[in-house]
């Protein structure tokens, strides 16, 4: 006797059906699984075993046989630790179950005594169950509240392997999941750092505010203690609340790779990353045998903040580069590419030299002029040119420290912020792009005119500062960002002139 039960297999972000059949046949006892499984799915036949066992179930002698079709798609995970049983109970007849499993996905790893852990990946099963009609989602209670975002499925929570025979031959039905609330992202965020905290540095909070206005990418210099990171940290707080769509995609990201928080269904608030300067090339970009989102993705539609720039990897930086540009990373195999989003704003921060006192009034720098120069050429020459703006942070006079007079707040200057967006994403509604940062240039050329005495300055700018036909777009883009906070519909003179002195200074 031979039984089918739909379950899903995880592709990168992707999901795509996978059949579940098992066949029992007479002889030796001996359980099989093929499929290309790996390690986890290859185990799962001890959890099964134990989970039909301790559920007071029968479990078939003979060989059981199980197939994961289709058998050229790499399986991985426990999730089929569910659905592995339930086919093989199908198989054996010992119980009478309705039509219901046959038009429903079912996934779940299995404990020992039969109850159901939760699985990652859950929230891009359930849009794979909606995208393909399916009506019925069977899947561990963890994972009810985070697939219950997608609507028009049924989602039934399953306690444990017992609960789940019993509904489906009809005897105790288990409700489905009703959520508590419709899925809302009002309500405002509480950030635990906010620039109201910040003593000084004006210039730099004007250089964040325009970075979070068009999305730019943003480098900031200065010596140890001057601020840097705690002005990164309140990146966030200054950045527009996300919408649905913008949450639903970090949250499949986040499900994906195992990391949704627990008793978070959905992420609502901007991921800010902050990966060590000694993180590998993989878990910065992505990838592995079993290709999984790397910081980059982890950082969509956030903030990747990245201290003591110089001291990464030249090699680990450069494959930044793409994704810079594209908004996308492709994690390319023997077997396929997978492509991750990775729409983010680059955050950087380092010191002028190794000791971190260059150029400082106050302080004597104790590096000589080959140390200070190979301190700073570690960050290749193209991706300093992708970064929109440079900012040196100056230490804090100890007057301002001192005082008790505070900044303007978080939630001011998100106002500014926001009404920039909106501008943008009037300009841009019949495009995919939602900022400026994001315009290619041929959309540069059509959109941002300039009128004579701007180009002009432009030219010369470009002349003097020998910049590359990439920095002088990027130079546009940042003043088209100035002149939305503005208020200006036309790019100004002192847009371009405040543009121009964001970028990297050649010595």
């Amino acid at each position: 006797m031979s039984s089918k039960i739909l379950s899903a297999a995880v592709i990168g972000l992707n999901c795509q059906p996978v059949e579940v059949e098992a066949d029992i046949m007479s002889g030796l006892a001996r359980f099989n699984i093929v499929g290309l499984p790996d390690n986890a799915v290859q185990e799962s036949k001890y959890r099964v075993k134990s989970a039909i066992k301790n559920s007071a179930l029968a479990l078939p002698r003979g060989t059981i046989n199980v197939n994961l079709a289709p058998a050229d798609l790499k399986k991985q995970g426990p999730s089929y630790d569910l659905p592995i049983a339930l086919s093989i109970l199908s198989a054996y007849k010992q119980f009478k179950f309705s039509d219901s499993y046959q038009t429903g996905v079912f996934i779940g790893e299995l404990a020992l005594d039969g109850h159901l852990r939760a699985v990652n990946g859950t929230l891009s099963v359930a849009l794979m169950v909606r995208e393909r009609g399916i009506k019925r989602l069977f899947l561990p209670v963890e994972n009810a509240a985070e697939a219950g975002l997608i609507e028009a499925i049924e989602i039934y929570p399953v306690g444990n392997l017992s609960q789940l025979i019993k509904h489906l031959t009809g005897e105790l039905l288990i409700e489905p999941y009703q959520p508590k609330e419709k899925v809302s992202l009002e309500g405002e965020n509480i950030y635990q750092f906010n620039m109201a905290h910040i003593r000084g540095q004006e210039q730099v909070k004007r250089a964040l505010e325009i970075a979070a206005a068009g999305g730019h990418n943003i480098l900031m210099s200065g010596p140890p203690g001057s601020g840097k990171t705690l002005l990164a940290r309140t990146m966030p707080s200054i950045l527009p609340e996300m919408v649905l769509d913008e949450s639903l995609e970090v949250t499949k990201i986040y499900s994906v790779a195992g990391l949704l928080p627990s008793g978070q269904p959905l992420i609502t608030s901007r991921p800010f990353r902050s990966p060590h300067h000694t993180a590998s090339a993989i878990s910065l970009v992505g990838g592995g045998s079993w290709p999984r989102p790397g910081e980059i993705s982890l950082a969509h539609h956030g903030v990747l903040f990245l201290d003591e720039f110089p001291e990464f990897p030249r090699a680990v930086l450069n494959n930044l580069r793409q994704p810079l540009e594209d908004g996308v990373i492709h994690i390319s195999r023997a077997s396929g590419t997978l492509e991750f989003p990775a729409k983010f704003i680059l955050l950087a921060a380092m010191n002028p030299c190794p000791c971190g006192h260059y150029a400082d009034p106050y302080k004597n720098c104790i590096c000589t002029q080959n140390q200070v120069l190979n301190y700073q050429n570690r960050i290749s020459g193209p991706m300093m040119d992708r970064i929109d703006i440079h900012i040196e942070v100056p230490a804090v006079e100890v007057d301002k420290l001192a005082g008790i007079k505070t900044g303007e707040s978080s939630a001011d200057i998100r106002l500014r912020v926001n009404a920039a967006r909106a501008r943008q994403i009037e300009r841009f509604k019949t495009q995919k792009i939602f900022t400026n940062s994001q315009m290619s240039s041929e959309m540069v050329r059509r959109i941002c005119e300039l009128n004579s005495s701007t180009q002009e300055l432009l030219k010369n700018a470009v002349s003097q500062l020998h910049l590359s036909a990439r920095g002088y777009y990027r130079i546009i883009k940042l003043a088209r960002t100035i002149a939305d906070l503005a208020g200006e519909t036309q790019i100004k003179i002192e847009h371009v002139a405040e543009a121009l002195q964001y970028r990297a200074k050649v010595e």
